[in-house]
């Protein structure tokens, strides 16, 4: 049990950036956090950390050891988790990356709600348009719009998932709707560049798929600023349904090209693979396949 809790006092270190936040955020003195360390550094026999007045940093073998002991300490806090009672309490801190375009969106009622529910889950949530690495940079689980491509992950289908075309009743009228995918070539396109084929947009004619090269007043990593470029009448906007869904329904935007759009694809919830899922992870995926489900949120 002391190997445990110096273990877990020199992650909470390296996590906290410093002894005396990993002192608060654990409950305990600055001493004896850093007594524990260093008891660990002296039962290993090499230094972990290099520490200056103002910050902590980590050795060459800190770095190895801290990504092992995280993963330890996870596998250990899974299996009590999975021998405890099907009616314990959800609880604890739960990390979760998802795109920012979902946060601002799709995920903000659902994530308030699941908070609701479980009131003794402290989230946190992490909006970037980037593919985090779950194990190594400490998450519970991402939300992603894409196809699982690491072996060593498993995903869970929230909702299907599908992108549109679309453009302002006046950007319409001023520029002339594309008929043909081919027709945006020689139209004002806003590019998102979170989007996977950039300024190369793919559509599925009978089955075959063809790709359009496409240029435009704006190229954007942020979903909310192409759309609001595209509500200023800037030009066509590829997207995902889900973003801009309030404003297909209220008029604001008008949706192109449907019979060419890809397959439907779906949002999944990616976790690594292991043994003994933790409870707040499996409560949380549940939440938010229910909440798709039900349909509060089009996708």
């Amino acid at each position: 049990m002391d190997a445990i809790t110096r273990m877990r006092c020199f992650i909470q270190v390296v996590d906290s950036n410093g002894f005396s936040a990993a002192a608060r955020e654990m409950g305990r003195s600055k001493a004896l956090v850093s007594k524990y360390v260093g008891e660990l550094e002296d039962e290993l026999g090499v230094r972990l950390l290099n520490m200056t007045t103002r910050q902590v940093s980590l050795t060459e073998v800190g770095e190895a050891y801290y990504k092992e002991a995280a993963e330890i300490l996870q596998r250990i806090d899974d299996l009590q988790a999975s021998v405890q009672s099907s009616h314990q309490e959800v609880r604890g801190r739960l990390r979760v990356s998802a795109p920012r375009s979902m946060g601002d969106d799709l995920l903000n009622q659902a994530m308030m709600h699941f908070l609701v529910k479980y009131p003794e889950i402290n989230l946190d949530l992490r909006l970037e348009d980037r593919f985090v690495d779950l194990v190594e940079e400490g998450f519970d689980l991402a939300v992603r719009v894409t196809q699982l491509e690491d072996s060593s992950l498993i995903a869970r289908k929230i909702a299907p998932f599908r992108t549109v075309v679309c453009a302002t009743p006046e950007a319409i009228e001023t520029y002339g709707a594309p008929n043909v995918p081919a027709d945006l070539s020689t139209r004002p396109c806003i590019i998102d560049t979170n989007y996977r084929f950039k300024q190369n947009w793919a559509f599925y004619t009978n089955g075959e798929r063809s790709s359009v090269a496409v240029k435009g007043p704006l190229e954007v990593n942020s979903a909310a600023a192409a759309r609001e470029a595209a509500l200023c009448n800037l030009g066509f906007l590829r997207t995902p349904l889900f973003f801009v869904s309030k404003d297909i329904r209220d008029g604001k935007l008008v949706t192109l090209l449907e019979d060419f759009e890809e397959p439907m694809r779906g949002i999944h919830a990616v976790y690594p693979h292991r043994r003994h899922l933790s409870a707040k992870v499996r409560a949380f995926v549940d939440f938010l396949v229910e909440w798709y489900s039900s349909g509060q949120n089009d996708c």
